[in-house]
């Protein structure tokens, strides 16, 4: 029948297969082409009459379910609307409007005026006929039928429209999306795909599974399906039965225009029930947004909590500077430093970074969506956070040095207690009893050779204080330094040397008073034994250089480096290099002796006391002995000491070699990273890849981290605090990893938020590098942010139009307004790319949610919790019945609420 119509395109001055080819109005393409002629097929419908029973009894009963509504209906199509009457009456109710007055005359020539004007009002509507007003009046059913295939055609096919598809694809389109869940249902036309019938059981269940259960149809039993159809569409539905179940079900291939005719009123049934679809689609999308916003919101909140409260643990800790002053105590706590820096602060970092993420994509999603930017509970903003955080590193930054100068201290007080003790043990023993030998009175009672004796006795005494001094400074010396380092038993140090310093005066004074008697003495001393004057000479020196040489030989020694151990060795191989001049002259001392014993054996006499001196020969045989003694033990550990600093040196250098490798390789990370930072090439996707690879490429290298903090431990607990093979430390190394790992995560997150505004304001790549190249040639310092001088030539780079004058100033202070609401006096990247994808996208709003909760609730200025349960999920449904006030228009019911007031405080008009 279609042979004999098309629809009109005349008004665009081209016929409608001409305007598909040239790509037109790609929407009304698919109608055009349906309704082009058709006469092969066209004139098989017309010679099968199985077909024109179809047509004539479904095109009935869709006439009558219009004329219904206005209290009449026809019988015989062909004869029914010969006087154009009903026809007309048929089109003023599918198409609301006012057709001219007929003529209520019954001549012929009446007639075909009624029905001219009836195609004269379809012609209106851009559909060319071709069909005479006789042919109608005449009852030609063929030509009957095809005008009313062109009156469904164009008012119940054609304006159906989904997703970009109209008429006839679209209309197939809707029953495919529709029974797609549904098993043994294949629409892929309309003539057999609906012969079993439950594809008219799958659109009636999809829509209202209150009136079959569809599990229970079989497609064995078509006859049965159909039946069930039609008539629960026309007693539920108001659909009235156009189609008869026999006919389809005998029928190879149904008429599709009648199959189409029939679909068409349910999917016009259906429209009110998929428009709450989309209203209630619309809804779960804004609630899952929130829902997902404040999850997050209640993530942040936990994790700074968490995070400022450990800072708040541990800053106390690394600020305090007490220690037990003990050596053991101290290591403790610098392994309990480590630790912290090893397996405390490495989470925590990660988690502040995590936060800062978290942080900036929930912005990055609110800005996005239109809701109002998140504010944190007071003291847990990201400023909050960072300056705890920079207080942790401040209070920690000297922690590490002031425990290993502590050690040193330390180490330094335990040798000088040791050394003061030694050297004071040794001063107590030589001067015990002098005082009660120098405050003696026995020269009064001495004669003349004792008198002379005693003089040159005490020249030897005054030798030998003299020798003395120099340990007597040293021990003040040592005390001194005590003081300074804040030894911690100072008291008793200060004490015994005080004592020491008291005495040693004491026997200053009473040595020149022993010397001046015995000066006066001397004057009647007249003879003397020059051998015994020779021999003390002699072995007073020679014993306090044993004792000198006893003590250095025993002296305990604190060194660092192998420089120094070097030097003691020279330093010992030089006194080793005396002792050939030593033993000559003990030797001639041992000779004096030798000497004196002859002498008197000689003239046999009993060899007398020594009147000059105190020291015999064999105390200074027992020196000498000791002394040849301990040369050799000097040289043992003095090797062994040469041995532990090669060991140390070696530790140096392994750490250093794995240093000098290590801390290049994060610098070209820093310098690759900064490169990837300001300058983008390829896509955001590339660049997230680069990126992502670089932290795979950081993490795989941690256990050289790992391996270097085992170098670190070995040089600390050997005490070794200088390394001059290299210029990194670990705490170096320790800080530029640490930055690195930020810097990286920063970055990606950065990215996946350009990613996720580009998917979401629907933004190109192309506009995303464009922004980015104009933000980067204008950051000149390469700080990811510009001062409003920057910042306006940028927005003028962008096309921006911003005048130079007042009017242009203040539209730019709004702006500024906008992008730096804290008044930092600059623009970030982020507020940058936000502003530039707000001026180039179309967001949801305020108006199109309440648009879609007005949709819900039938138009009323209220929705109930039913309406919302029943289109909602229930989750949703009761997260919206929760925040929702309650409706207080005189119009509403109870139970009531306003979805207005919700709309407005979910994009942050209004409050809660």
């Amino acid at each position: 029948m279609s042979a004999y119509f098309y629809e009109s395109n005349e008004q665009n001055g081209m016929p409608s297969k001409q305007r598909a080819v040239n790509g037109g109005h790609s929407q009304r393409s698919s109608v055009d082409d349906y309704m082009m002629p058709e006469e092969e097929w066209e004139r098989e419908s017309v010679l099968d009459p199985a077909w024109e029973r179809q047509q004539k009894k479904t095109f009935t009963a869709w006439c009558n379910s219009h004329l219904r509504k206005v209290g009449t209906s026809i019988e015989n199509i062909e004869e029914d609307f010969q006087n154009g009457l009903k026809l007309m009456l048929l089109l003023e109710v599918i198409s609301n409007e006012q057709l001219p007055k007929p003529d209520r005359g019954r001549m012929r020539f009446h007639k075909i005026a009624n029905v001219n004007k009836a195609l004269d009002f379809i012609t209106s509507k851009g559909v060319k006929l071709m069909v005479g007003a006789e042919e109608i009046v005449d009852g030609n059913l063929k030509m009957t039928l095809g005008m009313i295939w062109t009156i469904i055609l164009r008012f119940a096919i054609q304006d159906i429209s989904v997703e970009e598809m109209s008429a006839k694809e679209g209309l197939l389109l809707w029953c495919q999306r529709k029974t797609s869940p549904y098993k043994n249902v294949n629409v892929q036309n309309f003539h057999t795909s609906f012969k079993d019938g439950l594809a008219f059981c799958a659109l009636i269940h999809r829509h209202r599974p209150d009136l079959l259960d569809y599990s229970k149809l079989t497609k064995d039993d078509p006859l049965s399906n159909l039946n069930l159809a039609f008539d629960i569409a026309e007693k539920h539905l108001d659909i009235p039965k156009m189609l008869d179940a026999e006919e389809i079900n005998n029928s190879i291939k149904s008429d599709e225009k009648v199959v189409m005719t029939y679909v068409s009123s349910y999917y016009h049934a259906f429209s009110t029930t998929q428009k709450a679809e989309q209203a209630a689609s619309r809804i779960c999308k804004v609630l899952t947004i929130n829902q997902e916003n404040e999850q997050m919101m209640e993530e942040y909140e936990r994790l700074a909590s968490d995070l400022l409260e450990w800072i708040k643990q541990k800053r106390p800790w690394l600020e305090n500077r007490a220690t037990d002053n003990t050596l053991d105590g101290t290591q403790a706590k610098l392994g309990e430093f480590r630790d912290y820096c090893r397996s405390q602060k490495p989470p925590k970092l990660s988690q502040k970074a995590k936060l800062e993420t978290d942080f900036n994509t929930l912005q990055t999603r609110l800005r996005l969506s239109n809701r109002p930017a998140f504010t944190p509970n007071e003291g847990k903003l990201l400023a909050d956070i960072v300056d705890a955080w920079k207080g942790l590193e401040l209070a920690e930054k000297g922690f590490e040095d002031w425990l290993l100068k502590e050690l040193r201290r330390l180490e330094r007080l335990d040798h000088l207690v040791k050394k003061f003790q030694h050297k004071c043990d040794i001063h107590e023993e030589w001067s015990n009893g002098k005082i009660d030998l120098l405050k003696s009175a026995d020269f009064k009672q001495c004669s003349l050779n004792d008198l002379r004796a005693l003089s040159r006795k005490h020249l030897a005494f005054e030798s030998d204080l003299a020798a003395h001094q120099d340990r007597v400074e040293q021990i003040a010396a040592i005390a001194q330094e005590l003081n300074v380092l804040g030894y911690e038993k100072i008291q008793a140090i200060n004490q015994r040397c005080q004592k020491l310093c008291n005495e040693w005066d004491e026997l200053g004074d009473l040595t020149q008073k022993r010397r001046s008697t015995l000066t006066e003495a001397e004057k009647i001393v007249e003879r003397i034994d020059s051998l015994f004057l020779e021999y003390a000479k002699k072995a007073a020196p020679y014993s306090n250089w044993l004792d000198g040489a006893r003590e250095d030989l025993i002296d305990m020694f604190f060194i660092h480096t192998l420089d120094e151990i070097c030097g003691l060795i020279e330093a010992h191989n030089q006194f080793k290099a005396t002792l050939g001049d030593a033993d000559a002259e003990y030797k001639t001392i041992m000779r004096l002796v030798d000497d004196a014993q002859q002498t008197s054996k000689d003239n046999n006499l009993d060899l007398p006391p020594n009147p000059y001196t105190n020291i015999q020969s064999e105390e200074i045989k027992s020196k000498w002995n000791e002394v040849q003694a301990l040369v050799p033990q000097r040289d043992q550990d003095l090797q062994t000491e040469y041995a532990k600093q090669q060991q140390n040196e070696r530790f140096r250098l392994q750490f250093a070699q794995k240093a000098n490798v290590v801390g290049p390789w994060i610098e070209r990370q820093h310098e690759l990273l900064q490169q990837l930072t300001v300058q983008v090439v390829g896509t955001l996707e590339q660049h997230q890849k680069k990126l992502e690879t670089m932290e795979t490429s950081a993490a795989q290298y941690r256990p050289h981290i790992d391996e270097l903090e085992k170098y670190n431990q070995q040089i600390q607990e050997c005490m070794i605090f200088e390394n001059r093979h290299t210029p990194y430390t670990m705490e170096v190394i320790r800080v530029a990893w640490e930055q690195l790992h930020t810097q990286l995560t920063r970055q990606i997150a950065e990215v996946k938020n350009q990613i996720y505004t580009l998917e979401k304001k629907g933004i190109s790549e192309e506009q995303m590098n464009e922004f980015r190249a104009a933000f980067a040639h204008f950051d000149k310092s390469r700080s990811r942010r510009l001062d409003p001088k920057e910042f306006r030539s940028c927005l003028i780079a962008c096309g921006y139009n911003i005048r130079e004058d007042r009017q242009g100033d203040a539209d730019f202070q709004r702006i500024m307004a906008n992008v730096d609401p804290t008044h930092t006096g600059f623009v970030t990247f982020e507020s940058f790319l936000d502003f530039m994808t707000r001026e180039c996208s179309e967001e949801d709003s305020v108006d199109q949610l309440t648009l879609a909760f007005k949709t819900l609730s039938a138009d009323k200025p209220y929705i109930t919790a039913e309406v919302l349960k029943r289109e909602l999920p229930p989750d949703q449904a009761h997260w919206c019945i929760q925040r929702m006030k309650p409706y207080t228009g005189a119009d509403g019911v109870p139970g009531s609420y306003d979805y207005k007031t919700f709309s407005s405080a979910l994009y942050g008009e209004s409050d809660l």
